[in-house]
């Protein structure tokens, strides 16, 4: 029998009446459903609610139910046993959801069977250095990106950047984005990046509305180092996935590379990134 877990949109009630749905039909057949005790007490689950650090253990899927963001969620709390997550696509059209809400319990049978695939994405590791924030100095794991940004409306901040161990430049700018493949139809491309195969492995530093000439994104291999320092006499915060992590206090350091884990995407045939690309922009045939 399989251990299941549940990553549940908080605010779509589609998505809380598919989980409980979903859980009832996997317990009926003897398989173990989990969630968070966040997302059970949500669910209406309270039973099968975890604590976050513990629901990891011995767990065999994730199933994301939500939109993009849900996914993020999910792919973070698995990652670093690189559990594979199932995306149900309860948003708008996503660019990381993989299944339709009527078909996940076809989807939950064919994974079970072992009829599926495993797609890799390259992780981001983020770790901070310094004390003056309100920034934790541990390490986080981002799937699309890690957001180093001003503070003050009407100002900019300065941020100087070294590239493995050498220093590159510094820029004054809204913010500084360090995305993954992944990432790049996120928050990097509204900030005029490139759109890059989520399957690739490369990192992505694409600046907000720099304040100087030099305005492109910078493509690095992805055991590269980039190390972002708060310099100036203003603060930033910093994001990662779209989560707030806090403040960087001026001489607080930022670095990203990739990460030693991957998130293990599941699917049941090869992704159309193309054709998602066609529909989310609109762009014609001929």
């Amino acid at each position: 029998m399989a251990t299941i877990a549940f990553v549940v949109h908080h605010d779509r009630p589609e998505a809380v009446a598919l989980a409980r749905d979903t859980a009832a039909w996997l317990t009926q057949q003897g398989h173990e459903v989990r969630l968070t005790d966040e997302d059970a007490a949500v669910a209406g689950l309270a039973p099968n609610g975890h604590a976050p650090d513990a629901i990891v253990t011995g767990l065999d899927v994730a199933v994301s139910l939500g939109g993009d963001g849900t996914m993020l969620r999910a792919v973070a709390m698995v990652a670093e046993a690189e559990v594979p997550v199932i995306g149900v696509n309860l948003g708008q059209l996503g660019y990381l959801t993989e299944v339709e809400p009527s078909g996940l319990r076809d989807a939950l049978t064919r994974f079970l069977a072992g009829d599926y695939q495993i797609e890799e994405r390259m992780l981001l590791a983020v770790r901070v250095e310094g004390t003056g924030g309100t920034v934790g100095t541990g390490e986080a794991i981002a799937l699309n990106d890690a957001v180093i940004e001003k503070t003050l409306g009407g100002h900019t901040v300065r941020l100087d950047v070294e590239i493995d161990g050498r220093f590159f430049t510094p820029y004054t700018t809204d913010g500084l984005i360090v995305a993954t493949p992944t990432g790049s139809t996120a928050y990097s491309l509204s900030a005029r990046g490139p759109i890059v195969d989520p399957t690739h492995r490369a990192l992505l530093l694409t600046p907000v509305s720099p304040h100087m000439l030099f305005d492109r994104t910078l493509v690095l291999e992805p055991d590269s180092i980039a190390r972002i320092t708060v310099a100036g006499t203003r603060p930033a915060t910093l994001s990662v996935d779209g989560r707030l992590l806090g403040e960087l206090a001026v001489g607080d350091s930022v670095t990203c590379t990739a990460s030693e884990h991957v998130a293990r995407l599941v699917i049941f045939g090869p992704r159309d990134f193309h054709g998602i690309l066609k529909a989310k922009f609109k762009l014609g045939d001929r």
